[in-house]
């Protein structure tokens, strides 16, 4: 990690789901928290995101989606990082999640799942964990 103890992490809304609200208040609370948060915008392909991961060389993706196409999505995401060696790059998934497919998430490597009313600040922690895990990773490394 750089002297700076702020992570790089970007914000995505895959899709054509147009509801973006959610994802700027966790861009904003995450950006307020010190994070360096790049926020995508509207309506990205996966392709587009990785691009986006890739070029800002970001440790941390979060995707909102809200159109319950997060199976299909994070699926295309995964498997585009690990085209660009980027495989540990931390994902959260936050929007519209029966329980039954948080599990499923976990099970292909999201890191974290929040559905509607998940705290903020929990969100916020656990991208500081996230950046103490990455410390502690390149301090071990050293």
């Amino acid at each position: 990690m750089a002297a700076s103890s702020r992570l790089r992490v970007v914000i995505a809304k895959p899709g054509l789901d147009g509801h973006d609200r959610g994802a700027k208040v966790i861009a904003r609370a995450l950006r307020d928290a010190g994070h360096e948060v790049i926020y995508t915008g509207l309506h990205q392909t996966p392709e587009q995101i990785v691009a986006t991961v890739i070029a800002e060389d970001a440790p941390v993706l979060g995707l909102s989606v809200l159109s319950g196409a997060h199976l299909t999505i994070v699926e295309r995401v995964r498997e585009l990082l690990a085209r660009e060696d980027a495989s540990d790059v931390r994902i959260l998934v936050g929007g519209i999640i029966p329980d039954a497919d948080v599990r499923l998430l976990e099970a292909m490597g999201v890191d974290a799942v929040f559905t509607p009313g998940a705290d903020i600040s929990g969100i916020v922690e656990t991208v500081d964990r996230f950046r103490a895990e990455l410390a502690d990773a390149q301090g071990a490394a050293c």
